[in-house]
């Protein structure tokens, strides 16, 4: 466990959110290229997976709404307590059906370090039953970005969000972490069957995911992981740890929100 992990409990949980809203883009700069990913005239921005919400409180910024899906109960709770008023936060799982779902957590974790998931690994000890949904059951419209983080249940996510993408084609910035899950079957889905192309930031320039070997990638950078937020925050000069792509519909780049003959932004 780090170091920050251990003092997590004890510090008040605004004081994380603020912290983690403070330094998340040093840690995942994509969201400090906000403008890169969501278009300027967003309607409504999804963010599965909320934990302390630095995504949600920076969309809040730049679309109309944002959703924010946090199946955490305590998180949840804070977030509703504590983002922009044109945040609404639901709490429940994002998967491919309704009904309740069993959310697995860390030992003595309530949430803090934002590794729940439905899909149970080593790390996980506890679980707690939780309402589970769909992105197509939630009644949104206008939807020009989505942004998941779900640590292995991406797949179901995407399932369960089909008619979303197919009406919108939103952007969707979804972290794949090839320790968790297999990274092919997503990148195969939003490609073949939805005509996605896939974007990643490993520098200053964006680059098409086709040109680059994101598995391999995180397998010479795995060590950064184990280091924790805190220490990879502070530390300078520390190697990139891409776990994040950028989905793109075809033909459009990072940065380039040209409407297309689609969706229900063109009619």
């Amino acid at each position: 466990m780090t170091l920050a992990a251990r003092l997590a409990p004890y510090v008040p949980d605004r004081l994380i959110a603020s912290l983690a809203r403070l330094v998340y883009p040093r840690f995942e700069p994509e969201l400090a290229r906000l403008g890169d990913l969501c278009p300027p005239d967003c309607g409504t921005a999804v963010d599965v997976g909320g934990w302390y919400g630095p995504w949600s409180r920076r969309l809040a910024g730049r679309a109309r709404r944002v959703v924010t899906v946090e199946p955490v109960p305590r998180l949840a709770r804070l977030l509703a307590a504590s983002t922009p008023g044109n945040v609404r936060v639901v709490h429940g799982a994002a998967t491919d059906h309704r009904g309740t779902a069993r959310l697995w957590l860390p030992p003595g974790d309530e949430g803090r370090r934002g590794v729940s998931s439905l899909v149970r690994r080593d790390i996980h000890a506890t679980a707690v039953d939780v309402p589970c949904l769909t992105l197509d059951g939630l009644g949104l419209r206008d939807v020009g970005f989505v942004k998941i983080d779900v640590d292995g249940n991406e797949l179901p996510v995407l399932r369960g969000a089909r008619e979303l993408i197919a009406r919108d084609r939103p952007a969707l910035f979804i972290e794949l972490e090839a320790r968790i899950q297999p990274i092919a079957p997503i990148v195969d889905l939003l490609t073949r069957h939805h005509g996605y192309r896939g974007w990643v930031l490993p520098g200053d320039a964006w680059l098409p995911l086709a040109a680059f070997d994101l598995e391999a990638h995180q397998e010479d950078t795995a060590y950064v992981v184990s280091q924790g937020l805190l220490r990879r925050v502070l530390t300078p000069h520390r190697p990139r740890y891409v776990n994040s792509v950028l989905f793109l519909p075809e033909g459009r780049r990072p940065g380039a929100f040209a409407v297309r003959d689609d969706g229900a932004h063109a009619r």
